[in-house]
């Protein structure tokens, strides 16, 4: 054998070698790359997911609270048959009704029994009757269990057997000043909208489930899944999310670290992720434990769809295709075209795993050029679909945010985006030796307006009060719903003439162009004004000891009191 022709061999497994180890070095490196972005797309699928439910939700949730707390369903319940009492409750709850999202709700009684209810097509309007519960009977048992465990708050999907319709509920709890238990209100969103619109939407290779406290699934894609009634079922016999995967000891280790971020979530962080089997491909989930429903929110990745690595199985032909041809001149070519390039696309793909979007690709030509296309492509792609995916939840987080700083009623600042402003505003007037102006409005006969005209012309008091303090005040002043009749104006800068002023019209244009059905509102004020660098709590005392002394001069006056 000449050695022009051991030489050629040599060459041949050198270079069929060393093309075999870029192959495996290439598909080593790009599954990390592919792991580690997978691992952060599934942390922002995941918040995306949580924010596109939860949206929804708290709203619901916080109207069949407010429902919960009304007045008028409480005096109807402590005495049922008083006179006129069922006809203002059957209005209240029409009232809630068609706010909610679904246009239904339910009332159940706990002495009685009694089931009320109204669908969106407004079927039981003038009889919201429906049924008696029983607890002997199994259909019911969810009720009594929730009223044994005395849990305030509840998700459940959950078929009615009585009304033939199976939705999302949820489920609020009656009490009476003393804390005892007189039913449960709610309401409930349609199930194949939520599972449309939240569970089963368009992306490929990405499933969503939502389970609850137990692990249970709640809402999946295939409804077989769903384990409908969970609340009353023995565990056991619960269809929870374990069932998805292949192996036994995934669904294991899933159920373990769900119930450690349950019972432990400042030990744990706030999204877990994991590789798992499922449908004999590996996917990669993300869990996360939404506390303020109670509820798991799963993402399952399947990476083959989502970032898939056999893309680049092309490109590694083409380059071991070419290697081979040039057999004589594969040193100059190999350092020329594939181990320079190949040394800059390792850098280019670590500084992606470490989350780096500027990092320099190499240019190249050939198989090579096309390799760095195919991965600037894919690195482009996953970039993008981040950057969408972290604006969607950057979007949803600033639209929960206002919300939690504004009243939902009255659209002005609530308790803690008004606190906010008195901090900061405090801080302003230490620093530039301003003063500054708190006046607390309260109005008079609050509670008189909600048992004698019903909670609606409260509600219509109170966003008439508001509507004038909006208006009435300077552009850069404040105001806020303190908390359920009193308001807290906050006025920055201020002198003291400028504060009586200010406060006396409040005052006078509240009892002037107020209705809120009949007769006029009046309001009693409490100002005072706020020296700089004074303790803020003390000046909010000082202001509030004025609007009570407001109140017991007679009400529908204002009282102006100073530092010592």
């Amino acid at each position: 054998m000449s050695l022009k022709l051991r030489f050629m061999l040599v060459a041949a497994a050198l270079i069929l070698g060393a093309s075999l180890l870029a192959w495996y070095s290439f598909q080593y490196m790009a599954e990390r790359i592919v792991e580690q972005w997978g691992r952060r797309v599934a942390e922002v699928q995941v918040q995306y997911d949580s924010a596109r439910l939860l949206q929804p939700l708290q709203r619901e949730i916080a109207l069949a609270q407010q429902m919960a707390n009304s007045q008028v369903l409480r005096h109807w319940i402590r005495d049922p048959d008083g006179p006129g009492l069922e006809a203002q409750a059957f209005d209240e709850m029409e009232s809630f009704r068609r706010n909610f999202r679904g246009n239904n709700y339910f009332v159940a009684l706990r002495e009685s029994g009694g089931y009320y209810h109204n669908n969106a097509d407004n079927a039981y309007g003038d009889d919201p009757f429906r049924y008696t519960l029983r607890a002997n009977r199994p259909a019911d048992a969810w009720f009594y269990q929730l009223i044994e465990e005395g849990r305030d708050f509840h998700l459940n999907v959950n078929p009615d057997v009585e009304l033939g319709v199976t939705k999302l509920w949820v489920d609020v709890l009656i009490r009476d000043e003393s804390g005892e238990i007189l039913g449960m209100v709610g309401t409930g969103i349609d199930l194949e909208t939520i599972l449309a619109q939240i569970v089963d939407i368009d992306q490929q290779g990405i499933t969503t489930v939502f389970a609850d406290y137990n692990g249970a699934i709640q809402l999946f894609r295939d409804p077989r899944f769903i384990d409908f009634a969970s609340l009353v079922k023995p565990e056991g016999q619960k269809r929870t999310v374990d069932l998805l995967f292949d192996l036994s000891r995934d669904g294991e280790r899933i159920l373990e670290r769900m119930g450690r971020m349950r019972d432990h979530p400042l030990e744990n962080p706030r999204i877990y992720t994991d590789f798992v089997t499922v449908d004999g491909k590996r996917h990669l989930v993300g869990i996360a434990f939404l506390s303020s429903i109670g509820w798991f929110e799963v993402t399952l990745l399947d990476l083959d769809e989502v970032m898939p690595v056999s893309s680049f199985a092309p490109a590694i032909g083409m380059l071991v295709a070419f290697m081979l041809v040039t057999l004589l001149l594969f040193y100059w070519v190999l350092r020329r075209l594939l181990l320079n390039p190949m040394a800059a696309l390792e850098r280019a793909m670590v500084g992606l795993r470490q989350g780096r979007r500027d990092v320099a690709l190499p240019r190249g030509g050939g198989e090579m050029g096309g390799l760095i296309t195919h991965f600037r492509d894919m690195a482009s792609e996953v970039i993008r679909h981040t950057d969408e995916l972290e604006e969607q939840v950057k979007v949803r987080t600033e639209q929960l945010e206002q919300l939690a700083r504004v009243d939902m009623l009255t659209g002005l600042l609530n308790r803690r985006g008004m606190t906010q402003q008195l901090e900061e505003q405090a801080a302003r007037a230490t620093r530039e030796g301003t003063c500054f102006g708190l006046v607390w409005v309260d109005l008079d006969r609050f509670k008189e307006i909600n048992d004698t005209r019903g909670h609606a012309a409260g509600d219509r008091a109170l966003c008439e009060v508001a509507e004038l303090l909006r208006t009435g005040l300077r552009p850069y002043d404040h105001a806020a719903r303190w908390g359920g009749d009193e308001f807290l104006v906050l006025l920055m800068p201020c002198k003291r003439d400028d504060l009586i002023a200010i406060a006396s019209r409040v005052c006078d244009e509240i009892a002037d162009k107020t209705r809120a059905g009949q007769g006029g509102i009046t309001v009693s004020v409490g100002a005072s004004l706020v020296q700089p660098g004074e303790d803020l709590y003390e000046a909010l005392q000082r202001a509030d000891d004025a609007l009570y002394r407001a109140k017991e001069s007679g009400r529908n006056r204002l009282v102006v009191t100073e530092a010592e």
